[in-house]
């Protein structure tokens, strides 16, 4: 069964640990509305399709041929020695890595915004 395009931007998004709050800010819609274009219930154009593209890193070409069946099982080659430990496929150290350093910035873009609104409230209510 052939994945449609909404279900191959969906699992891009969450193999990126991104939201869709994080989608739909960056789109400048809301998350209902960005959750309809998963869900399928608005038409996507190509030029939206390039614009989640660009969020997700990722070509239109490549969000087209994304099989994540295929991805997940190469991905996840698991491999034993005699101690017990796991070891990912070495060849994919690289996207292992990105995939960190993208959690690893919208992390740190999050407490950010804590600590702004941490501000914020202090200003307001005053310090505890």
């Amino acid at each position: 069964m052939a994945t449609t395009i909404k279900n191959k931007i969906r699992n891009i998004r969450e193999l990126k640990n991104y939201t869709q709050e994080y989608m739909a800010e960056r789109l400048g819609v809301t998350q209902a509305g960005y959750s309809k274009i998963e869900k399928g219930k608005t038409s996507l154009s190509y030029e939206k399709l390039v614009e989640i593209g660009k969020i997700l890193d990722v070509s239109v070409e490549d969000i087209i041929s994304f099989e994540y069946d295929k991805y997940f099982n190469s991905f996840n080659k698991i491999t034993g020695n005699n101690n017990g430990s796991i070891l990912i496929n070495a060849d994919n150290s690289s996207i292992l890595k990105e995939l960190y350093e993208d959690k690893i910035q919208l992390l740190e873009k999050l407490l950010s915004r804590t600590e702004i609104e941490l501000e914020r409230y202090k200003d307001k209510f005053g310090a505890i």
